[in-house]
């Protein structure tokens, strides 16, 4: 399921090589664009469910998606397997409620976290400090691909366990075996990635 999914995602181009300017803005020779599989239901669908199957035996009462990103992916699992769902607000509105937090919830509830993509767990952060104000547990965080650039070693410290569904490893494994990447680029990525630890 997971080879399927990778071609899949390459297929859709929401992985990409060559040359690109990352948020840190660092050069990288891979590109993870998931914001893609909206526009692709098939594929929206094949990632929660992914997802969800690495995360079906942990106990918690509600689901919340890292904005922007793994929103639709969030729904999707709150949709298909019954899961209460809530938002985190990337920006606190100054008017009405002005809730960090939307959506039903209790004190003490256990939230499991959303997330497309982790490299140094920074946006998972910003994410589970929020749900803590108000309250809420946090002790997993389910990702579709690890970058394994740190981010999973950054969670652990802290207490959090990162379920993650793909990590660049076996992607890059994948794409190699079903010659998509030629060997050398798959060494750039390599290598890349392990001199850009965060």
């Amino acid at each position: 399921m997971t080879k399927d999914l990778i071609l899949k995602l390459y297929e859709i181009n929401a992985v990409k090589f060559g040359e690109f300017k990352l948020k840190s803005g660092i050069m990288s020779p891979i590109y993870i664009d998931l914001r893609i599989t909206v526009s692709y239901p098939e594929v929206l669908k094949m990632v929660a469910e992914a997802m969800w199957q690495k995360v079906n035996d942990i106990k918690f009462d509600l689901i919340c998606g890292v904005p922007y990103t793994a929103l639709p992916i969030a729904t999707v699992m709150s949709v298909e397997h019954n899961i209460p769902m809530i938002m985190r607000r990337k920006e606190v509105k100054d008017y009405g409620t002005k809730k960090a937090i939307e959506g039903k919830f209790e004190t003490g509830q256990n939230c499991l976290i959303i997330e497309d993509l982790v490299t140094s767990g920074s946006s998972v952060f910003e994410t589970i400090e929020p749900l803590q104000l108000e309250g809420l547990k946090v002790t997993d965080i389910v990702v579709l691909v690890d970058r394994e650039q740190g981010g999973k070693k950054h969670l652990q410290t802290k207490g959090y366990n990162l379920h993650s569904v793909i990590t660049i490893s076996e992607m890059l494994e994948v794409l190699k075996t079903e010659n998509k990447l030629e060997k050398e680029m798959v060494e750039k990525v390599k290598t890349f990635i392990q001199s850009n630890q965060v």
